[in-house]
């Protein structure tokens, strides 16, 4: 297992706690030093707020380790490919490497709808490394997804 697999393992154990609670199986974990300084899962559902995605829970937290908005020297690990609001909050907090697992064909910004992440025209842009444990990251959420619309169904 590299490096980058583990620390996405420790991202799907995220995952795997916002499904228990009934949300969208995206987890997040941000490294710096070698070390997991914050993590975060999806609680859109719970808390009802549209911020309330993996990155940016997971970011607010570290900004609050290292007490800084800037978490230069960190890396993201997150489940699912960043949405627009995810990779702004990304490029904003100055996170110079990203790591996701799944690609998101509806609303990802670090490469398959566009790459937010690596737009020239913004001061800041972030190595991106795509598809690490991609088919495990996409089963949760193709499972998730799957068993919601057969409960929908039975009802």
């Amino acid at each position: 297992m590299t490096t980058d697999e583990y620390y996405m393992s420790l991202a799907l154990e995220q995952a795997n706690i916002a499904e228990a609670m009934g949300e969208v199986p995206i987890g997040a974990v941000i490294v710096h030093n070698d070390e997991v300084i914050a993590s975060g899962y999806n609680k859109r559902e719970t808390s009802q707020l549209a911020s309330s995605h993996a990155e940016f829970i997971a970011i607010e937290k570290a900004n609050q380790v290292l007490g800084s908005w800037r978490l230069e020297d960190c890396t993201l690990y997150v489940t699912l490919e960043p949405c627009p609001m995810c990779a702004g909050a990304i490029v904003q907090s100055r996170v110079p490497r990203v790591v996701y697992g799944a690609a998101d064909p509806k609303a990802g910004c670090a490469g398959t709808l566009m790459n937010l992440l690596q737009e020239e025209r913004f001061n800041h842009q972030c190595e991106v490394e795509s598809d690490v444990l991609g088919a495990q990251c996409g089963q949760i959420l193709s499972q998730f997804f799957r068993e919601l619309r057969e409960n929908r169904k039975k009802k």
